[in-house]
């Protein structure tokens, strides 16, 4: 798990990056009622968990950069047996400095009071608008009232700034203690991802496989990073997926696009293997253009490559491919320039993952897709699918959805993928599947 000493050390980068006369206010994700008495499981907000570890809700992280008195500050919820004999122990405003961290702490309930005081004198403020409705308005109502004070010498805020531009490029890099966490993410979708193959079998339904997946998550204590994508023949056409209830049928592929969320850092993992155990001849060639595609992009993966190097080898490739199979017709570099691939392969070949599954960074600086640095992870996922009715497409191959998707982390030399347990040769999936 992630130390105290690290959440300290993240949040000291960022007051140091945002400057002494800011300060930057983070709300804890509200929870959200299902229906009627009945909640959604709680997850709490990635941002405010990078900076502090704090996992209960109704709680909002201020940083004052250089205050004297404390720079870093948690409102949270007072420590009251009754409702803890309800909902589980509370931290207080004990535990807040004792386990977390923090310089000083206070009830949620007498933000409204203190805030304004805090806003008072600063120049900026960092904050995620437009991401809490009723956090914002209340912020904006503290700011009013400092603002009320300006003939009784009070300084307000004047510049208003995105708290992503300073936070999430720091998240963008991962250390050494949040990679040991990917890697037992991966660890553990491997394992759901090999259970899911071995449960594979024609007449059995797509949810059969998704228990299978969810299975291997809890035994592992974790849970699933996103609604798991379970696909069977041209339901793997369909990119977000997620019914799980058609029944497989001999013949067909499954395409299951699933990864674990192990403590609050996610991993996202997709194979699709022959429902049956073996590929037909169509399916393991168009299966093998996108295998091909993956490793293009693979060797792509290092330090000062461009972020759209594995996009672009990958669409070249999978290009190349549909036309030695006639799918498309043409020379390659006619069918790069018109987009005519796009058909049958409509987005990218990977996004930032971490704390988010399609993790915070941007992809371009000033304009420019950035470079690859170490400590960046990112999938690559290329696809082909080939929905049914697709004109000038023989029959045959009619209906195949194919993605193949790993994590991949960014090195000094190279790159080291997180989420090889997982076999993706044809031979090997077909031999992992005999052994059922």
């Amino acid at each position: 798990m992630i130390k105290p000493a690290e959440f300290a050390r993240r949040r000291k980068q960022l007051m140091r990056m945002a400057d002494d006369d800011a300060i930057l206010i983070l709300p804890a994700a509200p929870e959200r009622i299902r229906s009627k008495d009945t909640h959604y499981p709680y997850r709490q907000d990635s941002d405010f968990w990078y900076l502090s570890g704090f996992a209960e809700p109704e709680a909002v992280l201020v940083l004052v950069p250089g205050r004297k008195h404390g720079e870093c500050l948690l409102f949270s919820r007072e420590r009251d047996a009754e409702k803890e004999a309800w909902d589980g122990p509370r931290a207080g405003q004990e535990g807040a400095i004792e386990q977390f961290g923090m310089d000083d702490a206070y009830p949620i309930s007498d933000l409204d009071d203190i805030l304004p005081g805090l806003l008072e004198g600063r120049t900026r403020v960092y904050y995620h608008f437009g991401r809490d409705t009723d956090f914002d308005l209340k912020l904006i109502g503290w700011l009013n009232r400092v603002r009320a004070q300006v003939r009784q010498g009070a300084q307000p805020p004047h510049e208003f700034l995105e708290l992503g531009h300073l936070l999430h490029e720091l998240r963008l890099f991962k250390s050494a203690g949040e990679i040991k966490l990917m890697q037992r993410a991966a660890d553990i979708a491997c394992e759901a991802q090999v259970a899911a193959m071995r449960a594979t079998r024609p007449g059995a339904h797509e949810y059969e496989i998704e228990a299978a997946l969810q299975h291997a998550y809890r035994r592992n204590n974790a849970v699933a990073a996103y609604e798991p994508i379970v696909g069977a023949g041209s339901n793997g056409c369909v990119l977000h997926y997620r019914a799980n209830n058609a029944r497989m049928q001999d013949g067909e592929l499954l395409l299951v696009d699933a990864g674990a969320e192990f403590a609050n850092y996610a991993s996202d993992i997709t194979r699709t293997w022959p429902v049956n155990g073996r590929y037909s001849k169509e399916q393991a060639a168009l299966y093998q253009v996108v295998l091909d595609a993956q490793q293009a992009a693979l060797e792509q993966a290092r330090p000062g490559k461009a972020w759209i190097a594995g996009h672009d080898a990958a669409v070249a490739t999978l290009t190349e491919g549909l036309l030695s199979l006639g799918l498309l017709k043409g020379t390659l570099k006619q069918n790069l320039a018109s987009g005519e691939y796009k058909k049958f392969y409509m987005h990218k070949t990977g996004h930032w993952i971490g704390l988010d599954v399609h993790d915070v960074g941007e992809y371009k600086l000033a304009g420019d897709y950035r470079e690859l640095e170490p400590g960046m992870v990112f999938t690559i996922e290329p696809g082909l699918y080939i929905a049914p009715g697709t004109k000038g497409v023989p029959a045959k191959y009619q209906g195949i959805g194919i993605r193949i998707e790993d994590d991949v982390l960014v090195t000094k030399d190279g790159h080291r993928v997180l989420t090889d347990a997982v076999p993706k040769r044809i031979d090997d999936i077909e031999a992992l599947m005999v052994d059922r």
